[in-house]
C-alpha cells in the first residue's frame, strides 16, 4: 500500500470514528419503556475496534514519514514540519500586512483634518512580498511530499 492510500484510510477511519462518536451519544440514554435507536454498547465496541486500526495505521505512518528521505539530509518528517511552519509564517506575516494595510478598521479614515491620521507600522508592499514567497515555498514543499506520498510504500 502507498504512503497517500494510507493517509487516506486514516482519514476515513477518523471520521468513522467521529460518526460513531456520534451515534454512541445519541444512544446513550433512553427513555423507561422506550427502546434506543442503535445498541450503544455494540457502537462502542465498534468504535474501539476501527481505533485500535486507526492506532496501528498513524504509528505505520510516522514510522514511514521518520523513515523515508526526501533529500540527502532531510525526511518526510522533516518536510511537515517545514510546511506547518511556512504555513504559520505565511499566516502571521499575511495578518501583520493585512493590519498595517488598515484592512478590517471600521469607518472610512480620516473625514476631518482635525482627526488623527492612522499611519503604517510596517511595510506592507514588503511583507505581501514576502507572503508571495512563502506561498510558493509551501507550494513546493506540499509538490515535494504528495509526490513522496504517492511514490513510497508504507512501512510495516
Amino acid at each position: 500500500m502507498k504512503l497517500a492510500e494510507a493517509l487516506a484510510e486514516r482519514a476515513e477511519a477518523t471520521r468513522r470514528v467521529e460518526q460513531l462518536r456520534a451515534r454512541i451519544v445519541d444512544n446513550a440514554r433512553h427513555q423507561e419503556g422506550e427502546k434506543p435507536a442503535e445498541d450503544a454498547a455494540g457502537l462502542l465496541a465498534e468504535a474501539g475496534e476501527v481505533l485500535e486500526d486507526l492506532e496501528s495505521l498513524i504509528r505505520r505512518i510516522n514510522r514511514t514519514n521518520a523513515t523515508v528521505r526526501t533529500g540527502p539530509e532531510s525526511t518526510l518528517t522533516d518536510a511537515l514540519a517545514r510546511r506547518d511552519v511556512l504555513r504559520l509564517r505565511h499566516s502571521v506575516v499575511t495578518a501583520a500586512a493585512d493590519a498595517a494595510a488598515g484592512k478590517g478598521e471600521r469607518g472610512y479614515g480620516r473625514q476631518l483634518r482635525s482627526e488623527l491620521l492612522m499611519l503604517s507600522a510596517l511595510p506592507v508592499a514588503e511583507l505581501r512580498g514576502q507572503a508571495d514567497m512563502l506561498a510558493r515555498e509551501i507550494r513546493e514543499v506540499d509538490v515535494l511530499i504528495q509526490r513522496t506520498n504517492w511514490e513510497v510504500d508504507l512501512l510495516d
